[in-house]
């Protein structure tokens, strides 16, 4: 219900994004080791095609399904050194323990459901022909120096901005849902359903620091991998193109990880928290 969920101002967004970076300081060793420990798991994903295919897949998979669980474990993790304590390596796997594995991997279905009905609504709105003419045509400009528009005469451009637009309004709705539900579960009693509703109710009522929180995570995010670039440019030149590849990788992660995780932390504490109730370890589900 709305009734416990706060009315927090523009500038929290602002407090959210701060205050990931204050965590992160506190306890830069252990958090830092949780985004690099992600890096690398990512970082698996793209080599493994050099192997097959079907590896490529089933990493990529994984990959997918581990990000709630390892989500929740920093977001675990950034809630202990907010209280004085540690980043400790078990807590990655803490919802895992707690038996949260199927709720968390829950906050799966609704970011499934938006690509699928995202992608029914661009063959109902463009057609499969339309999209193939417009694939055709956008693969044509790529590979010349001076794209030539009349390419694009034809094409039903007005309803492929509309589907982009209602694509938006899908990816808002679903991103509203999930934001906080992660956290919801990890540290309150709450179950899939009841997680995924307050956080969407949160988001709806906060939208100004919301908006205040995308614009400087973005400038923040460019600034950090402008610093990493930096950082791995300067090691290609000492150790090669693949030290660079794979330090911009872990270093990104290990600063960009901790940093959103800990942002999340701080959204749902001044959110949510107020309402709930520290969670004692329950078995999981996807129970509403």
């Amino acid at each position: 219900m709305m009734k416990d969920v706060l009315k927090v101002p523009a500038s929290a967004g602002a407090e959210w994004l701060l205050g990931g970076f204050r965590l992160l300081r506190k306890a830069p060793a252990g958090l830092a080791a949780f985004g690099a420990i992600y890096g690398a798991i990512a970082l698996l994903v793209p080599l493994s095609m050099q192997v097959s295919t079907t590896l490529f897949l089933l990493l990529e998979l994984l990959l997918v399904i581990a990000g709630p669980i390892l989500t929740g474990g920093m977001i675990h993790a950034a809630q202990s050194v907010d209280r004085g304590g540690r980043a400790l390596p078990a807590h990655l796997l803490q919802g895992v323990r707690e038996g949260k594995t199927a709720r968390l991997l829950a906050t799966l279905i609704p970011q499934l459901l938006a690509v699928l009905l995202c992608a029914l609504l661009l063959i109902l709105m463009i057609g499969s022909e339309s999209l193939a003419q417009i694939g055709q045509a956008f693969a044509t400009m790529q590979n010349q120096a001076q794209p030539d528009p009349a390419l694009l005469s034809g094409l039903p451009v007005g309803r492929l901005a509309l589907w982009m637009l209602l694509a938006l309004c899908i990816g808002v709705v679903t991103s509203f849902m999930t934001l906080l539900a992660v956290p919801e579960i990890m540290l309150t009693d709450s179950h899939a359903w009841d997680a995924m509703r307050r956080s969407f109710h949160a988001c709806v009522r906060n939208v100004p620091a919301l908006v205040v929180f995308i614009v400087l995570t973005i400038i923040a995010v460019l600034a950090i991998y402008i610093a990493v670039m930096i950082v791995a440019v300067a090691l290609r030149l000492v150790a090669g193109e693949w030290a660079m590849q794979v330090a911009s990788q872990l270093l990104a992660t290990a600063v960009l990880m901790p940093v959103l995780t800990g942002a999340m932390y701080m959204a749902w504490k001044q959110m949510l928290a107020g309402g709930t109730t520290l969670a004692a370890p329950e078995r999981g589900g996807f129970e509403a």
